[in-house]
């Protein structure tokens, strides 16, 4: 399979907006166990299990995708210096990561509903 050094380019805008998603997730995600900690109000440990959870997975899917986005650019290193085969290896694998974090990205989503509902049984008591 011969790919060109655009093809690995198309991917930089849609990585990029990604990673800036994970990172709103997260910082979402860090104001919330910053209020839930300044209240008076207990925790549960269920909730406390939900938020943990979704820290090591949110952090996953950023890794995945900074390793995705540079395997791209490695990529492109290697198809613009001549190793169209290598380039194109490596451009399969930074699919594979890309495909990882957004999989990661829907845990992180169920997880969150999860979240949620815990609080709507809460709130209904």
């Amino acid at each position: 399979m011969h790919i060109s050094l655009t093809t690995p380019a198309l991917l930089f805008p849609a990585i990029s907006l990604l990673l800036l998603a994970y990172t709103n997730r997260f910082f979402s995600l860090a104001a919330l166990i910053r209020n839930l900690s300044s209240n008076d109000k207990p925790v549960q440990d269920e909730q406390i299990k939900n938020l943990r959870q979704r820290i090591i997975i949110i952090r996953k899917m950023q890794e995945a995708g900074v390793s995705s986005f540079a395997l791209c650019v490695l990529c492109m290193i290697f198809i613009y210096t001549g190793f169209n085969q290598t380039g194109s290896v490596i451009f399969g694998l930074s699919l594979l990561l890309l495909l990882y974090s957004l999989i990661l990205s829907v845990v992180e989503i169920r997880i969150s509903v999860d979240a949620l509902n815990i609080h709507l049984k809460e709130l209904s008591k």
